[in-house]
């Protein structure tokens, strides 16, 4: 169905229904220059919500808080970043954010979700690599906007130096890590994607405040790498603590086994590992 097909079925202006759908409330496909409605997407967001006053779906019980409190943003954001639609992505975050959720609630429960669901239908074949780049250049381009309005003004915590294995291609959630680092109060040094072992010690015995070095694993193919990194930087550096995480690293016990000092599920707890291995001051 059209769009002007779907705003007659619903009773409302074509506009309305456009919202809809950049906004992810109403799945959709762009065909050339137009979108399409499936019936049954329709069908079931007739079932589900019934709009209010013609300018946003609302449920008959639901206050408008706990309807946004609801919201599965990270299947709305993934939907509009598989389309290579950058203006409803970017109008999906605002919303989330006009919703209550802070940054490092978008990084950790709408993005990182978003792009691990992408990686998973890209390896079932579902969606080609083509759709992952431009669904990663999307979100990249969306951290360089979002990463300004996490800077923490005071007394530096200290330097962390990040960066993916070699080979290692994958750096958002490496520049997701960095950013929340930054929020608490830490300097991160970002190599990003694919660093040579001697960048990450050349970098790391040039930082003079240096509280640890975290190396992301994109997959189990980036481990021999990561180990190679490890193993540099223990001997040039003893004293400095090494994190590891990423998707390629499953447990502690995998990080264990390239040498590291500790391992971490997601941004969040590597910004409390760092937190922990910092000196504390008075």
């Amino acid at each position: 169905m059209s769009l002007q097909e779907v705003a007659a079925a619903l009773g409302v202006h074509y506009m309305t229904v456009y919202r809809y759908v950049r906004l992810g409330h109403l799945p959709a496909t762009k065909v050339g220059s137009t979108w399409r409605v499936e019936a049954t997407d329709l069908a079931s967001f007739r079932s589900g919500v019934e709009p209010a006053g013609g300018d946003a779906p609302a449920g008959p019980a639901v206050s408008g808080r706990d309807r946004r409190r609801h919201v599965n943003w990270a299947e709305r954001y993934e939907t509009r970043i598989v389309a290579g639609d950058r203006l409803g992505s970017w109008a999906v975050v605002e919303a989330c954010l006009v919703s209550g959720r802070d940054i490092e609630d978008l990084y950790l429960d709408v993005v990182a979700p978003a792009l691990a669901s992408i990686g998973e239908r890209w390896a079932a074949g579902q969606l080609s690599i083509a759709d992952e780049h431009r669904a990663s250049t999307i979100v990249r381009q969306h951290l360089g906007r979002l990463s300004p309005r996490l800077g923490r003004r005071g007394r530096s915590r200290g330097e962390v130096l990040i960066g993916a294995a070699p080979g290692d291609r994958h750096d958002l959630g490496v520049a997701m890590v960095g950013d929340l680092l930054r929020q608490a109060g830490f300097d991160a040094v970002d190599l990003g994607a694919d660093v040579p072992v001697e960048s990450f010690v050349e970098v790391a015995r040039s930082l003079g405040r240096l509280v640890a070095v975290a190396v992301g694993v994109g997959t189990d193919d980036h481990r021999a790498a990561a180990a190679e990194v490890v193993v540099a930087l223990r001997e040039v550096l003893p004293s400095v603590a090494i994190l590891c995480g990423g998707p390629g690293l499953p447990d502690a016990a995998a990080a264990s086994a390239l040498g590291a000092h500790g391992w971490v599920p997601d941004a969040r707890a590597a910004v409390s590992w760092v937190e922990s291995a910092a000196p504390r001051t008075a």
